[in-house]
Parts: structure tokens; sequence; C-alpha cells
């Protein structure tokens, strides 16, 4: 089968690779329907995360079940499933607590599982799933090819928007602020209205991402960063800042954006995957009262309750994908989302 390799900086290659097989008991093989490019894949493209190796990339899927392990249970055989970007068995101690993210026997795509069997990364034509049974969702067919974009969000953006906003605790009446105006930040807004936020700052410079953020329900775009940032924030909210915070970006300036823009009080959702040493300073939370909260987003236990929203159309994640390419394209999908041609980019195998 093909699947996308990652060679070294700025090296994506698409190549002829070993079938998956099944190898223990709880195991699936998917079909891939469509995958896409994640914004923390481009930090080993960038080369900030150094590649030693030629490895298997992406971690965002959507398919349907060709083969189950005997010990498959709840997955059959033809079923359209979602896979959250980790490998969860969804019954242990951790994913019963809401952290999926640090199951017990949980995994990452591209790399061994806990019995030593590859789990195929997410941008191939198809994966073998450990855990099937706790990693996969099965999504009510027949899908509509409409659909399909919304659902591949549910594996990680969308998820990942919505715990910045859970994590923050947004609630009904709120003024909530989003740092970052990439798929994750994007997804954040609709989290936040969904939610009830009533005033929604985001916080953007583009003007195809600045159309889209007004679409899913900000009421106001600040497009100055740092120190002026801050100040066009306050001046929004009576000059004490927002209620809540979500940072989608993961920099430095990110976070110092994110807690600055906070009112005595707030709190700060994080979901940006930590890059160029963000640091948290304690005095100034203190001083202010000012809560972080958040990390890496438990998706897999989000999905069955954003999935009824995204089959019924009351929200629309699928909007962040502004290019689709075929996977023999995947370094052109790389490139287009590197130098921003790009939001997020689908691939179809």
């Amino acid at each position: 089968m093909l699947a996308t390799l990652i060679h070294a900086e700025r090296d994506i290659r698409v190549e002829t690779v070993p079938d998956p097989v099944l190898s223990t008991g709880p195991d699936a093989i998917v079909k891939v329907v469509a995958a896409c490019v994640c914004g923390s894949d481009l930090w080993p493209y960038r080369g900030v995360t150094p590649t030693r190796e030629p490895h298997r990339i992406g971690h965002e899927f959507v398919g349907v079940v060709e083969e189950i392990g005997p010990d498959v249970a709840h997955v059959a055989v033809g079923d359209f499933v979602i896979a959250p970007f980790y490998v969860c068995d969804n019954t242990c101690a951790n994913c019963r607590n809401g952290v999926s993210t640090s199951c017990l026997g949980g995994g990452w795509w591209g790399g061994n599982d806990r019995q030593g069997a590859f789990a195929d990364a997410g941008q191939g034509e198809r994966v073998r799933v450990p855990l099937a049974d706790g990693t996969l969702v099965v999504v009510p067919g027949p899908i509509p090819d409409e659909l399909v974009p919304g659902l591949l969000t549910l594996s990680d953006v969308m998820g990942t928007g919505h715990h910045a906003a859970v994590s923050a605790g947004v609630a009904e009446g709120d003024t909530v602020a989003v740092v970052g105006d990439g798929a994750v930040g994007l997804c954040a807004i609709i989290a936040a209205k969904r939610l009830g936020a009533s005033t929604i700052i985001a916080m953007s410079r583009h003007p195809e991402r600045q159309a889209l953020a007004l679409a899913f329900g900000a009421t106001h775009i600040v497009e100055e960063r740092g120190d002026e940032g801050i100040a066009r924030v306050r001046e929004l909210t009576g000059g004490i800042g927002a209620d809540q915070v979500l940072e989608c970006v993961g920099t430095k300036e990110s976070m110092d954006q994110a807690i600055r823009s906070t009112r005595p009080g707030g709190m700060v959702g994080y979901v940006g995957v930590p890059n160029g040493g963000p640091e948290l300073p304690v005095r100034t939370l203190f001083d202010r009262n000012v809560g972080v909260n958040g990390g890496v987003a438990p998706v897999r236990g989000y999905i069955e309750e954003l999935l009824p929203d995204v089959l019924s159309g009351a929200i629309e994640p699928g909007r962040v994908f502004d290019l689709e390419l075929p996977l023999s394209e995947a370094a052109e999908a790389y490139a287009a989302m590197d130098e921003r041609r790009a939001i997020k980019v689908l691939l179809r195998p």
C-alpha cells in the first residue's frame, strides 16, 4: 500500500510500504477514507523537531473497517469509524477519569503498540488499529461524502478546540478570546459558541481566516499582537480582559498573549502543542488570580458528545479544510500549510 513518510526537514515522500496485518486479538484493519495534515506535523517538517530517520507520519483519519481480530466485540467489518489521534482502551483508570491520552495501555500512530506490533500512521491507505473497541468510534451509516470532512475533525482539531473551551470553563454568557487562527483556534470558536459564550474575540491577522472565524461565531476580530493586542482585548471587555482565553498555538508569545488578555479571576485553556519555550509567569498568575488549565486533548472522550452536532449540521467544523488533495500529493499538502496557503489540508487515498 501507499503511505506518507518524513525523511528529513521538508522532505515528505509517499512510498510503498507493507500492508498492515492483524497481529493481536483486539486489533482491526481500517481502510482510510480521508486523512489530513495537522499543524503539529509541521514541527518535524520545519525541522523544529528533528527527524533522525525516515518514519511514517499522520495521526488523523476516518475510514471503513476491513478486518477485525478475534477479540473485537464492538466494531464490525463495514463500519465507518473515526480514529482519535492516539490509541486507547477506553476502560483503564485514566480513560475513566477523562484523560484517555494517558491510557495505561495506549500508544501513538506510526509506532509499535504495547505488544510490539506496528500501528500504521494515518496518512496512508490502510491502518492497523490496536485496541479497536476502545480506540474507534462507529458512525451510523450511510455516510454522505459531504459529512466526511466534519467527521474527520473529530479525530483531533474539533475535539482539541473543545478541550480548550472545556478546560477554561466556558459557559453561558461568557466573554472568550481565542489566540490562534489555525484549525484548532477556529474550532475553539465553534466550541465556545456551542457552550454559550456571548462574546467571542478572534485574534487573527489573515482575512480568509477572519471570515471563517466570523462564520463560526466570533463577534470581534483583533489583528494586533503583544501589548497592542492585549489593550484591544481589554478595550472590548470593559477594561478588564476576557473571562476565558483559549490558547491554541503553543509558543512563548501566544501563551503570554493569552495570560495577559485574561481578566483577573479568569482562566486560560491551553491546547497548543508547546513549542518555542512557553513558560508560566507564576507571579503574574498569582497577583491577578488567573488560572491555567489544559494540555493534550483527550478527544476520544469528546467524540460521542460532538458527533450528533456534526451529523445534524448544527456545527460545521469541516469547513476548516480549505484544500483537498490526493494522498500522492502529500508533499504539496505540507508545503501549502507551511506557507499558509491553506488552513488545513484533507488527503484522499
